[in-house]
């Protein structure tokens, strides 16, 4: 059985780091990623840069990289202008962002989730008429920092409105890393039956070490798409020090070792994780990447031993 990953990293991971990251290192990341396998890279943001300085380089990072036919490109936008800057650094597919709890919203958006509707349909409806594609995000479907838990009717109020407005998917997000595979699983099987399973992705957090079975309750469900982050890039805002998206190299092991198939190249994967957490120059969540070094630095020691013996 088949998995898709949306590789997030560079967009969602990204964002989070204080120090910035240079261009180059960008786009090298995106084009070792997609070489190994990764069908689906979100590569930046067209954000207003002074939100997000870390992804002020959008145009350049995606006018550098080496671009794979059979690999999907698309960069979170919030409004027109930003959809301009998407549509004229030749994306084919864009991702709209909102909120299920109203508190969350307008700390981040900066509007109502009434407010946000009007904005959002008019970007869909603008990228739709240009051909692109377009994927909706819905924030804290399962817990806000601001106001707790946040009731699946608002979940399902948003899910459908963006599905109305042509979204191809809505990837659903456990932003601040709060669920657990009981409320996963409820969550889930309710916004199926709402509309289809291939339509949902779930987008998980690691924040509370639940990433990944909540993956495993989503699947459950009949959701095939995940959202990941190479080397569990990226962080929770709201819990400072915590970890972030779950860990595409952890996802990919997880997911290789139960025999579905996801068309990623692990060791290459590992790869593109260590290179990066080299760029940063601190080490990554990823618990899979951990053992990859790791084992690579004892078997470099016992070579080394042994050409002084």
């Amino acid at each position: 059985m088949k998995i898709q990953i949306v590789e997030v990293g560079p967009r969602d991971g990204l964002q989070n780091e204080k120090e910035m990251v240079s261009t180059s290192a960008k786009i090298q990341l995106i084009d070792k990623l997609a070489a190994a396998g990764l069908k689906r890279v979100e590569a930046t943001s067209f954000v207003n840069p002074r939100w997000i300085p870390q992804l002020a380089d959008a145009e350049e990072v995606l006018k550098g990289i080496k671009r794979q036919n059979e690999v999907t490109y698309s960069a979170l936008v919030p409004n027109l202008r930003g959809m301009e800057r998407a549509r004229e650094s030749g994306l084919t597919e864009v991702a709209l962002f909102m909120s299920a709890s109203e508190t969350h919203n307008l700390k981040n958006i900066n509007k109502s989730i009434e407010d946000t509707f009007p904005v959002l349909r008019q970007v869909a409806r603008e990228a739709l008429a240009l051909g692109m594609r377009v994927r909706g995000y819905v924030s804290t479907v399962f817990g806000c920092p601001y106001e707790g838990n946040v009731p699946i009717d608002n979940s399902r109020r948003v899910t459908n409105e963006l599905l109305e407005m042509g979204v191809f998917e809505v990837s659903l997000g456990d932003t601040i890393g709060v669920a657990t595979p009981k409320q996963v699983r409820e969550v889930m099987e309710k916004l199926v039956k709402d509309t289809a399973s291939d339509r949902l992705a779930g987008h998980f957090h690691d924040t509370r070490g639940t990433g990944l079975a909540n993956v495993l309750a989503a699947l459950d469900t009949g959701i095939r798409t995940f959202d990941s982050s190479i080397g569990g890039l990226g962080g929770c805002p709201y819990a400072p020090g915590a970890a972030g998206n779950i860990s595409t190299e952890d996802l990919v092991y997880m997911l290789n070792g139960m025999e579905y198939e996801t068309g990623v190249d692990l060791n290459l994967l590992q790869d593109a994780g260590a290179f990066i957490q080299q760029e940063l120059g601190r080490e990554l969540p990823s618990k899979v990447l951990k053992a990859h070094l790791a084992a690579q630095s004892a078997s470099s020691s016992h070579s080394n031993q042994e050409d002084g013996a």
